[in-house]
């Protein structure tokens, strides 16, 4: 364990944690768009800001600093509010309709920016490239099917030459983990159009009810969980169905039913 200081209050985390778990144990809640427990730290928002005072002076970024035994941690700084203060202007700026964004500036005492507001065509923009649809699509489904494109302010997140993805299952992550619902996705009878990445896959039907409810391939899913008979060509509702039924037939025969599929 390490203990450490945070707005003279005393905290003892694991060692290894992040500055930012330390800073809510102790009760603070600081913003953050670029932070998720599924991702390693990336530190790509800069909304989490802190000084470190003691045994050095510093300007952090909390979700990316690990603890030290001893640290004294203000959040509250004029530098770190500045800081976040700042960033939340750029944020406004950029994405000047984004409910998430001005819920966050109000906040932080942020009503305006003085930076302006996008081009009439950025106007509607609720990206804020915090980067998480490109990390989840990367390093936890494995597909790598969109990345950041170009620089400066051109950047943006997309898939390859902004054309149909090969890569992509529609798993539909990339829409899950956005903070701000940039990503649309809409279901349309056996497709599944993910139009921020102009890409269209196709769905399953459920063996049981015929409802289409996930993208091909199924294999995918089998890699990653064990099988359960035939569960995975089954839809949520009918899974759920099913696997309850065979959970009451095995305790009224008295035996541990695991889900795994038998011999």
């Amino acid at each position: 364990m390490v203990t450490l200081t945070i707005n003279a209050k005393t905290v003892s985390v694991p060692q290894g944690t992040m500055l930012l778990k330390a800073v809510r144990k102790a009760g603070v809640d600081l913003p953050t768009l670029c932070d998720h427990n599924a991702l390693v730290p990336y530190g790509a928002c800069r909304l989490c800001m802190v000084t470190i005072t003691s045994p050095y002076h510093a300007l952090v970024t909390s979700c990316a600093y690990p603890v030290e035994e001893g640290l004294v941690v203000e959040t509250d700084s004029p530098e770190a509010v500045r800081s976040r203060c700042l960033t939340l202007e750029f944020l406004m700026s950029r994405c000047p309709q984004s409910d998430v964004i001005r819920k966050m500036a109000e906040s932080g005492g942020v009503t305006s920016s003085r930076f302006g507001v996008s081009s009439p065509e950025q106007r509607d923009e609720l990206c804020v490239l915090c980067g998480l649809c490109v990390r989840v699509c990367r390093d936890v489904i494995g597909a790598a099917a969109i990345d950041f494109i170009g620089r400066g302010k051109k950047r943006k997140v997309g898939a390859p030459f902004q054309l149909q993805s090969e890569s992509c299952i529609g798993c539909g992550a990339c829409a899950e983990i956005c903070p701000t619902g940039a990503i649309k996705i809409e279901d349309r009878g056996n497709k599944r159009i993910l139009h921020t990445w102009n890409t269209v896959v196709e769905l399953c039907a459920c063996s049981e009810c015929g409802r289409f409810f996930t993208p091909r391939p199924i294999a995918l899913l089998e890699e990653i969980g064990p099988k359960s008979g035939d569960c995975w060509d089954l839809c949520p509702q009918c899974r759920h169905q099913v696997i309850g039924k065979k959970w009451l037939s095995a305790q009224n025969k008295g035996v541990r039913w695991t889900g795994r599929a038998t011999a």
